[in-house]
């Protein structure tokens, strides 16, 4: 047993248990207004893909390497980001959420953020300190994770 998710990553110790409903937090990022882009690689069988059926959401989907890693979508997220930022959203009122705690982000959220886009991150406690600091604002999943999982 480790003490903290630190320590459980730092030792590679899984609780293979435990799964993440991407659907669920598709839901409580966005809610039913928000228009988002989507990303990532959730399992077969999550509600995440009954949800994307239901929206008419047509996604790309990237397949994963040798390895069994995705490749790809980071700079594919980064890339959307600016993007949207600059032909789609209206800083005075649009935000822009991004569900992760990887560092490889900060560049793009500093950059959007100096240029007055709010940018909000929403990850597990454990997240990079300097995404955290980067963000307009960070919001903790920690508290909802009965809610987000399956």
């Amino acid at each position: 047993m480790a003490k903290d998710i630190y320590q459980a990553m730092q030792l590679g110790l899984v609780d293979h248990r435990w799964n993440m409903d991407y659907g669920k937090l598709y839901d409580f990022i966005c809610g039913e207004d928000a228009i988002a882009r989507l990303w990532g690689s959730p399992p077969p069988g999550d509600s995440f893909w009954k949800m994307l059926d239901r929206k008419g959401f047509n996604p790309t989907v990237y397949e994963k390497n040798y390895s069994n890693h995705e490749k790809k979508v980071d700079v594919a997220v980064a890339g959307r980001m600016t993007k949207d930022a600059y032909t789609v959203l209206d800083k005075s009122k649009d935000e822009i959420i991004l569900v992760s705690g990887d560092t490889d982000y900060v560049p793009v959220v500093t950059d959007l953020v100096s240029e007055g886009f709010k940018v909000e991150v929403a990850f597990w406690d454990h997240a990079g300190r300097e995404l955290v600091e980067s963000a307009s604002k960070f919001i903790s999943l920690n508290q909802f994770h009965d809610h987000l999982t399956r």
